[in-house]
């Protein structure tokens, strides 16, 4: 009994020896099985801490991404809504009756006074009704020219497609170093004097006249006479003067005044010269007679007030050639829009002039040198911002 445990166990030792040594082809080494349910649990708990790790790593890149992209990505999201209110005027002129350019401006910059107003009580912001002293007749000037501006823009789009409008206006930065260049003394570079030569050619081939393009050929959508696309260009283009305008006021006011001061006169100024030319040339304003032109109307208001807060925040958070890239996507939301509303596509022409215009106005807003001031300016008021175009409006 003694001496038979260690045979046994020598044996039982060998055994297992050879038995491990077996081929896999052989018989399966004895192991857990696979389909326990401990070790189908565990596979699952693997697998959803790998799934949390990944879901964690993908939201710490976002939220980086957003952290860093903050501004361009508020600049984007404004230029949406900017672009849905150009495609709801748009929609609003093309009725049978339709809604006059006056009363759309009157009604979104009455929302957009009252939002102003209320906004500089509650934050306690100094003189909200009559601004800085100093800067006073300036503003004023900003709001008439602003006037033009919006005015200049919601003409043009009774003939013009919205992405052809909107591409005009992308010229007006540009014209703004000429502007600084004569009335402020401010530097302009041949780059900026390229640019504008460039930008003369992109708003030939799309406002395409007669005498140089011939009448148009083909059925179209939408039946505009030469004459008729010519002064919606025109429009557009005094729209761009008063942009040009504005910036030259901004770049005088500084931060002399707060932002909401700028978006206040501009919009008490366009409520008061549209009731003033409404019932100078008699136009009636027009009722909205079926509930979707309501809606549409009221829309006009909203989208600009919602795009206008938005285009603020995202201009005080980034620089301003940062900040003209991300207006540029303007463009792209009014060709998707236009072509889901109106199924309308734009031109090979109109294609090949905003490419020209967007192409200079980006190389000039990159290649801008910025301007560093001295700590001690004041700072009511982020730097107007030459170089970026804000949409229909040129300052928040």
């Amino acid at each position: 009994m003694v001496t038979a445990c260690p045979v046994y166990a020598t044996e039982t030792r060998g055994a297992s020896s050879s038995y491990s040594e077996l081929p896999r082809e052989g018989l399966p080494i004895p192991g857990p099985d696979e389909t326990s349910p401990l070790l189908r649990d565990q596979r699952t708990q693997r697998t959803k801490e790998n799934l949390s790790e990944r879901w964690h790593s993908a939201r710490l890149s976002a939220s980086t991404f957003v952290d860093r992209n903050t501004g361009l990505l508020l600049v984007a999201a404004s230029q949406f809504f900017f672009a849905l209110m150009g495609i709801s005027v748009k929609w609003l002129s093309s009725l049978n009756e339709p809604v006059p350019t006056l009363e759309l401006i009157w009604l979104r910059m009455v929302m957009t006074y009252i939002y102003s107003v209320v906004y500089m009580y509650m934050r306690k912001i100094p003189s909200p009704l009559l601004g800085p002293k100093g800067v006073r007749t300036l503003l004023v000037l900003r709001g008439f020219t602003g006037f033009f501006t919006l005015s200049g823009m919601y003409f043009s789009l009774q003939y013009l497609s919205l992405s052809d409008a909107t591409a005009l206006t992308f010229i007006s930065p540009i014209l703004t170093g000429f502007s600084g260049a004569v009335f402020l003394r401010e530097t302009l570079s041949l780059k900026e004097t390229f640019a504008g030569l460039c930008n003369f050619f992109g708003v030939i081939l799309i406002a395409r006249p007669s005498f140089l393009f011939g009448s148009p050929k083909g059925n179209q959508s939408e039946m505009v006479t030469p004459g008729q696309r010519m002064l919606s260009v025109s429009a557009a283009l005094i729209g761009v003067l008063g942009a040009t305008g504005t910036y030259t006021l901004l770049r005088a006011i500084g931060k002399r005044a707060h932002t909401l001061h700028s978006l206040s006169f501009f919009s008490s100024q366009c409520v008061l010269i549209s009731t003033i030319c409404m019932i100078a040339f008699k136009i009636p304003p027009v009722i909205p007679t079926r509930i979707l032109w309501l809606v549409m109307l009221l829309l006009v208001g909203i989208f600009g007030l919602i795009a206008q807060t938005l285009l603020t925040m995202g201009l005080q958070r980034e620089t301003a050639s940062r900040g003209t890239l991300g207006v540029y996507t303007s463009i792209v939301f009014a060709v998707v829009f236009e072509f889901l509303v109106f199924h309308t596509r734009p031109s090979t022409l109109s294609i090949a002039g905003t490419a020209i215009i967007m192409s200079s106005a980006i190389y000039t807003s990159l290649t801008k040198k910025t301007v560093i001031k001295p700590a001690s300016c004041p700072t009511l008021e982020r730097p107007a911002l030459a170089t970026s175009y804000t949409g229909d409006d040129p300052e928040p």
